[in-house]
């Protein structure tokens, strides 16, 4: 006979959700406190809704202030995080993170990008 699995960590998005509407907060209030915790005023309540909807994953920054905000351990979030990303349903990202987009077409170059030469401005360029 196998061992029992071991449990599987919550799903992020509705942990968040639950979280913040244990303290009566809408998505708005959510984002704002995390921004008056970081310092960084550039989190909307738009990317806590991608976060609850498992669009993206919160990265280790967003997280331990997710954990410290929301009063949830940062384990129980980084483990539903990795969780989450493994599961492969969900894009990396947040604001300042440089998330990729979902319909980014491959073969691009720029910076951080294969190639890494930034693409500049087209000249045309007389053959004689």
């Amino acid at each position: 006979m196998a061992p029992p699995a071991p449990p599987r960590p919550p799903q992020l998005g509705p942990l968040l959700a639950r979280c913040r509407l244990a303290r009566g907060w809408s998505q708005e209030r959510t984002a704002a406190e995390l921004c008056a915790a970081a310092g960084v005023p550039t989190l909307s309540r738009h990317e806590v809704s991608r976060w609850e909807r498992q669009r993206r994953v919160p990265g280790g920054f967003w997280l331990g202030w997710l954990a410290a905000v929301l009063d949830v351990p940062l384990v129980v979030l980084a483990e539903a995080a990795a969780s989450a990303r493994r599961a492969g349903r969900t894009q990396p990202g947040g604001p300042g993170r440089g998330a990729v987009a979902a319909a980014r077409p491959t073969g691009r170059t720029g910076p951080g990008r294969a190639g890494g030469v930034p693409a500049g401005p087209r000249v045309a360029v007389e053959r004689g």
